[in-house]
């Protein structure tokens, strides 16, 4: 990779998340003391901040509230990301609460704006001197299919620009559908799924056997297993298990995000796949120390 310009485009979804952390068991129909926290998120957004935060240049771009425009724009130069927000006039910014147990969270989710944006708004310029393109299945999630994405992804190629994607979310990947996604992202380089993604993507219950499964279709596939590690699969080659060192975790949004941006941000600098899942995790490791999924 080191004729590849050292620069990612970031495609997809913008929200605020408001993290809630229940200090016990939720109780129905009263208080339950709780830690919340408004913070600015979205898997796209999230991985474009890690990104910077690894010495990446980034551009990133997505779509929000018209009002929200100027309060977003700047939250991701904060964190050194070059901004392409589009104003949306009727939908407001995306929004999620995330509930967080321990190392599970439930998402109670207002896509908004997120379901206007559409591939077409990336023009070729944009992709000019780029490394990487990264999205995330919600780029997809909440419109019908359509062969807008396929045709950014074959812009891209045609560009000389690698594709990485993360699928997203089992649950919308699975309302969607499999076919139609796989479609979509046919000819993107790098796959990060999870466990839960990469079950719904194959069918399988086996990290081994749905890494080997989606190496036959992304030449470079790291699914996540959370703190059991990584299972990394190249084309042609058999899947390995690459154990990580235990983190102790204060909230693990963002982390499938920091790792995406820490395993590209080394590629990008010349790492073997190996090392680049080494590095995605210590950058994983590093966002579950925080509240919220952005760098603090």
């Amino acid at each position: 990779m080191a004729d590849t310009p050292a620069r990612v485009v970031v495609f997809g979804d913008v929200i605020d998340d408001i993290v809630v952390v229940p200090r016990g068991e939720i109780r129905v129909d009263t208080d339950t003391p709780s830690s919340i926290v408004r913070r600015a998120g979205g898997s796209a957004a999230n991985a474009a901040s890690w990104l910077a935060a690894a010495g990446v240049p980034v551009d990133f771009v997505g779509r929000v509230a018209a009002d929200d425009v100027e309060r977003h724009s700047a939250l991701l130069a904060r964190h050194g990301v070059t901004p392409h927000l589009h104003a949306d006039p009727s939908r407001p910014t995306g929004t999620i609460v995330v509930v967080v147990a321990g190392e599970r969270r439930t998402f109670l989710t207002e896509r908004g704006a997120n379901d206007a944006l559409t591939p077409d708004e990336i023009g070729d310029e944009l992709l000019a001197g780029t490394g990487i393109l990264h999205l995330t299945g919600y780029s997809l999630f909440g419109r019908p299919a359509d062969d807008r994405l396929a045709h950014l992804l074959n812009r891209a190629t045609a560009a000389g620009v690698l594709v990485s994607v993360d699928p997203g979310s089992a649950g919308y990947l699975a309302d969607f559908g499999v076919g139609p996604f796989l479609a979509a992202v046919r000819g993107a380089h790098y796959l990060f799924p999870n466990r839960d993604e990469g079950a719904v993507l194959t069918g399988e219950d086996d990290p081994l056997t749905i890494a080997r499964a989606l190496s036959a279709l992304f030449p470079v596939v790291a699914l996540t297993l959370g703190t059991e590690g990584v299972v990394l699969a190249l084309r042609g080659a058999e899947p390995e298990l690459i154990p990580i060192a235990p983190t102790a975790t204060v909230d693990p949004t963002g982390a499938g995000d920091a790792f995406c941006a820490g395993f590209l941000a080394a590629t990008l600098g010349g790492a073997a796949p190996r090392d680049a899942a080494l590095a995605g995790a210590a950058l994983a490791a590093r966002a579950v120390s925080v509240l919220g999924g952005r760098p603090s």
